[in-house]
């Protein structure tokens, strides 16, 4: 990697790895039929510092993300000049999480679809809070939550090829907006081998 590119925007803090630990001792709980053990540990798992970690990353004023000119730059497309279907589908989803499992490919946090998470949500309504704005979701879940990013941003002419595509969370993906690595200083994560670890995205939850 070249001594001026980061893998990630923001290291991550150790209260999300916490989350984690929570969130999959949750699920265990839930598993055995301890439900009132799987609500505290849901609700101790929604840290404020996770929000101040995903708050800092995200916005145009971030102090985590500075731009720069990249040659020869990659312009922006008009919409009807961008490829039709901007997201994977199921399948290609499911190829994603193979190759990259389930942590981001940026900063190497655990990450949890969003389907896993409306179905504990469903289960643990108040303990997962899930409101209309950024400051009314759970912390950890809203960190966590997985994305399918291009590595060429859709708006830069981005497809959806399996080596455009990559795992990441959502502060990683919103923070880089619609700028290429080079913009924004990072270097390509396919360069390097994904985190490997039990962390299965708390997919046995149904």
């Amino acid at each position: 990697m070249s001594a001026d590119l980061r893998n990630c925007l923001r290291d991550p803090i150790p209260e999300i790895f916490a989350a984690a630990r929570m969130l999959d001792e949750a699920v265990d709980a839930h598993l055995a039929g301890r439900g009132n053990v799987a609500a505290e540990l849901i609700r101790r798992s929604n840290i404020p510092a996770i929000r101040e970690w995903t708050e800092s990353l995200w916005g145009s004023n971030s102090p985590y993300v500075s731009v720069r000119p990249v040659e020869p730059p990659v312009p922006v497309l008009e919409k009807n000049d961008r490829i039709p279907v901007r997201m994977p589908g199921r399948e290609e989803k499911a190829r994603l999480h193979e190759r990259d499992g389930y942590h981001c490919r940026f900063c190497g946090i655990p990450v949890i679809r969003m389907e896993i998470r409306r179905a504990i949500r469903g289960i643990y309504p108040d303990e997962l809070p899930w409101g209309s704005t950024n400051n009314t979701q759970h912390a950890a879940f809203q960190a966590m939550w997985v994305q399918y990013d291009h590595l060429l941003p859709h708006s830069r002419g981005g497809n959806n090829d399996f080596d455009n595509l990559i795992i990441t969370c959502a502060p990683c993906n919103y923070a880089r907006m619609h700028y290429t690595l080079g913009e924004v200083g990072l270097a390509n994560p396919l360069d390097r081998e994904p985190v490997k670890s039990p962390w299965d995205g708390l997919e046995r939850f149904r």
